[in-house]
């Protein structure tokens, strides 16, 4: 096992120095920001060496490209997340704020969450949205779904063994 990985290290290795400085100055164009680009650049090739996957590419670019896309979409959300929990506690009164650790552990469970939602097919996403947030029943949710009562208590199952999953993966 120890030669396929260091194959796969070589590959990716070749990779990085066939491609890194082109993959830097691609997303420094996109993020305008010499050290941010730099920071994508390097989680490309962290998630690549994660996959522990061979690799044989006739565009190497247009996958690294593809891979940095995702990367820049999952910070952005990640971004939007923090905003909106920073806008949601930003009337508290001061004894009243999380403490730093507990801001970060919130936005770690809020991306989590996200991660999980996004995961769902939409429909399942928006009846579990429209039972945990709105507070409405299956009947309720069937109705302004369009779906049937069994449709809505089918999803929501799929959508709480999700989170069910998720939880118990992390543990």
């Amino acid at each position: 096992m120890h030669s396929d990985n260091t194959t796969l290290e070589d590959g990716i290795g070749q990779l990085y120095q066939d491609h890194h400085a082109w993959l830097s100055g691609w997303l420094n164009r996109r993020t305008g920001c010499r050290d941010h680009a730099a920071d994508l650049a390097h989680d490309v090739f962290v998630r690549l060496l994660k996959r522990r996957e061979s690799l044989t590419l006739a565009q190497p670019r247009a996958y690294l490209s593809s891979i940095a896309r995702g990367l820049m979409i999952d910070q952005y959300r990640r971004r939007a997340l923090e905003q909106a929990y920073l806008d949601s506690i930003e009337h508290l009164e001061y004894r009243q704020l999380p403490s730093q650790e507990e801001r970060l552990l919130v936005l770690e469970a809020l991306e989590r969450l996200d991660r999980l939602l996004d995961s769902l097919p939409a429909r399942v996403r928006q009846t579990f949205l429209l039972a945990q947030l709105d507070g409405l029943n299956c009947p309720q949710i069937a109705e302004r779904v369009g779906v049937s009562r069994a449709t809505v208590e089918r999803d929501l199952a799929k959508a709480l063994r999700a989170c069910y999953r998720q939880r118990y993966a992390d543990a």
